[in-house]
């Protein structure tokens, strides 16, 4: 059975990996008027443009030949709007490989605007290195993280966005979504075995202690779901009975989910490597020693988290030096307690994430282990004692 594992994964694998390129590839197929496709730049008109520092407003004229679709060959002039957004803006440059909205009419593009820097080539060159590094490692079971990974992207963008923006509950919701990724993810990893019911049980506790923290005190806070990125954009777009703060609570815990599911999933394999070795262990010993296994790793995983969100936000420190911002202004500034209740919620859920997940293996592994010696031990054996 266990050779025949990672064919197995192998082919689902690929039958996830062409159904979601499938599901990507099936808007080009569609007969609309507008479309985007990869262009080459080969001139640009800045005179239209103000500059402002880093900032760019105005219109910048692209020339660019286009290098997909019907309209291969032809060369098209497209219009880049900037509104003086350095993170959403981008400046073109002769020779730059974009991508270019297009309308079409009679096979011939009659209209064009450059979008973006064409990227896809480099991000699927990025993934296939990971791809490579990931199987070189860890061989069968990179070959099974791969598999996670892949389903995973297709539950959230199939399942919990389309149903998010349905108007459905975010709370049901991330509690259905993360029951279906943590098994998903760890039976993929660990295989059906009882490390994997251990590490489900204990990822799943620890997130459900996390979610009623993060209703207790997301209250409290008065952060109204406000502080995510693209929340005007998405009301402005449509939306507008979304509740965004449970929205961002649904965040607060799906971001905390991967590092609890890492946790639970040390601390068991780690007692379930200890049992092994030493099968006659009793259970408070073994608790014992997921208990020292889960300090260690909780000891770092923490600032991880904390290094994590503070990285996203180093400009907006950076601003607080700069003006001189008070400690206590920082503290009550909006983006700041988001950011601090996301980084402790999550770690609060990771700490309790390690000692439950070793009680439970604890009375399932050691308690199964038990069961089993007493089930070899021979008549002889039990006449003789």
């Amino acid at each position: 059975m266990k050779r025949l594992a990672s064919p197995v994964f192998f082919i689902l694998m690929i039958v996830g990996l062409v159904g979601i390129l499938q599901y990507e590839n099936s808007g080009q197929d569609l007969k609309t008027e507008m479309y985007e496709v990869r262009a080459t730049v080969i001139s640009v008109n800045n005179e239209s443009l103000v500059e402002m520092g880093t900032a760019r407003i105005g219109g910048q004229h692209v020339t660019a030949i286009l290098q997909q679709g019907e309209a291969k060959g032809q060369t098209v002039i497209g219009v880049n709007q900037l509104t003086g957004q350095p993170e959403m803006d981008e400046l073109f440059h002769p020779g730059d490989t974009i991508l270019m909205a297009v309308r079409m009419a009679d096979g011939r593009a009659v209209e064009a605007r450059a979008v973006n820097q064409y990227r896809q080539g480099w991000e699927l060159g990025l993934f296939g290195l990971f791809i490579i590094i990931l199987l070189i490692y860890a061989r069968s079971i990179g070959l099974k993280a791969l598999f996670s990974f892949i389903t995973s992207f297709y539950i959230i963008w199939k399942f919990f966005i389309p149903g998010l923006l349905e108007g459905g509950n975010p709370i049901l919701l991330t509690v259905v979504t993360l029951t279906l990724l943590t098994v998903v993810i760890i039976t993929c990893v660990a295989g059906f075995s009882r490390v994997t019911v251990v590490a489900t049980l204990g990822t799943l506790s620890g997130l459900l202690l996390a979610l009623g923290l993060t209703l207790f005190f997301g209250e409290k806070l008065k952060l109204a779901g406000m502080t995510a990125p693209f929340v005007t954009l998405l009301i402005f777009s449509g939306h507008y009975t979304l509740d965004l703060l449970d929205i961002f609570y649904a965040s607060v815990i799906l971001g905390a989910s991967g590092a609890a599911m890492d946790i639970a999933m040390d601390v068991s394999a780690s007692m379930n490597e200890v049992l092994d070795k030493k099968p006659d262990i009793t259970r408070n010993e073994l608790i014992k020693s997921g208990f020292n296994v889960g300090r260690m790793v909780t000891g770092t995983m923490t600032t991880t988290l904390l290094l994590a969100y503070s990285g996203g936000y180093l400009t907006m420190l950076m601003v607080f030096v700069t003006k001189g911002t008070s400690f206590t202004r920082m503290l009550n500034f909006k983006l700041v307690a988001a950011e601090i209740f996301r980084t402790l919620v999550g770690s609060v859920g990771l700490v309790m994430v390690a000692p439950i997940t070793a009680v439970l293996a604890g009375f399932i592994l050691c308690g199964v282990n038990a069961s089993r010696h007493s089930t070899d031990s021979s008549p002889e054996d039990s006449d003789t004692l």
